[in-house]
């Protein structure tokens, strides 16, 4: 995904058109073939934010949203997230996902979810950190949604932003 057809450790493609992109040949796309690459132990950490008013904020602390647990619900939807990538992310491949875990920052305006995802194979997992922060948070916004509109059902208060990947590793298996 993230490094698929890339040097080792490089983050430049190996294959591809002049600008090093190894999905698209003549107009046409492509899954990169990841086939002769070796297995190795991958990890890919991405993380995001979602701002809310502090009144949501202090109801997701105390428990007190309608639709029930943010948190565990935001959870249980990242980890689904990562394990549907790929059928998502049109040039994803399935991976064998070994494990995931998330945590959340909860501070006065915002909900901060990371996510960690480890896999063993031949492609790493960074798409897949991201699809489960990005849904994860997405989750946080449909439980408190009804708290965050204003009188004219608008949510001039609730954003998404700075979803990023934070750290991606890869190493030989032993």
């Amino acid at each position: 995904m993230g490094d698929e057809g890339a040097a080792p450790d490089s983050g430049a493609a190996s294959d591809g058109d002049a600008d090093g992109l190894t999905h698209v040949e003549d107009g046409d796309v492509q899954m990169v073939d990841v086939g002769d690459k070796p297995d190795t132990a991958r990890r890919a950490v991405a993380r995001g934010s979602i701002h809310v008013r502090a009144s949501t904020v202090d109801a997701i602390r105390a428990d007190e949203v309608g639709k029930g647990d943010v948190l565990a619900t935001a959870r249980v939807g990242a980890v689904q997230a990562v394990k549907h990538t790929w059928e998502t992310i049109p040039m994803c491949h399935q991976i064998p996902i070994t494990n995931v875990e998330t945590s959340f920052d909860v501070s006065d305006e915002r909900v901060e979810l990371t996510v960690a995802v480890e896999t063993t194979g031949k492609t790493g997992c960074e798409m897949e950190a991201l699809e489960g922060v990005t849904t994860g948070l997405n989750v946080v916004w449909d439980m408190v949604k009804a708290v965050e509109k204003d009188a004219d059902g608008q949510y001039p208060d609730t954003r998404i932003d700075d979803v990023r990947v934070v750290e991606k590793t890869k190493r030989p298996l032993e």
